[in-house]
């Protein structure tokens, strides 16, 4: 019988593959759940501006803005704990839910013509207007979580260190897509 450290040699390419989608979930869910996490602490510390970049988006009665402005960073912030904690199928669920409907918000705004508004989901000091990159970026983000709702086999120690560094990388590249995105976004004299 082949120790857990060993299980990587001898398997056939079904399980090798089911191994890697394993994988590639885990990193995923770590990745989002730090979307997600500092999301939700940004929100928090900056929650002044949060119901006016929700009313921004004209997709709620006035009366409901303030409360989804309270909701929305605690929720972000519980999902993206539980998916950094391995939780699933329910947080992975509610963070492809919360992903897709961002991208549907923003996309509605884009086909009615109003991709100036800042899409709420970067630092504060950097705006950044909503555009089909971002909705793209989100439904990355929600199929990359996918094989997460699945039974996978079981992980070794190798195999989750390798998801949580995935995972890391994934978001400091999410980072820098926003912070290069958002830059870009600037008019040329304030780039400087």
């Amino acid at each position: 019988r082949k120790s857990r450290g060993q299980h990587h040699h001898g398997c056939g390419p079904v399980l090798t593959m089911a191994l890697g989608l394993a994988i590639m979930g885990l990193a995923a869910s770590v990745g989002v759940g730090l979307i997600l996490l500092i999301a939700g602490f940004e929100k928090l510390r900056h929650r002044i501006l949060l119901p006016g970049v929700i009313a921004n988006y004209r997709l709620l009665p006035n009366g409901l803005v303030a409360p989804a402005a309270t909701i929305l960073p605690i929720a972000e912030i519980l999902i993206g704990a539980a998916l950094i904690a391995g939780g699933w199928p329910l947080p992975v669920l509610l963070a492809i839910l919360l992903l897709m409907l961002f991208g549907g918000a923003m996309a509605i705004n884009i086909r009615r013509g109003r991709t100036h508004i800042d899409c709420g989901c970067g630092r504060p000091q950097l705006r950044h207007p909503i555009g089909w990159s971002l909705v793209g970026r989100n439904a990355v983000l929600a199929t990359l979580l996918v094989p997460r709702l699945w039974d996978a086999p079981p992980l070794g120690a190798m195999d989750i260190a390798t998801a949580m560094v995935g995972g890391v990388a994934l978001y400091l590249a999410y980072l820098l897509c926003n912070s290069i995105g958002a830059l870009l976004a600037l008019p040329a004299a304030h780039r400087r």
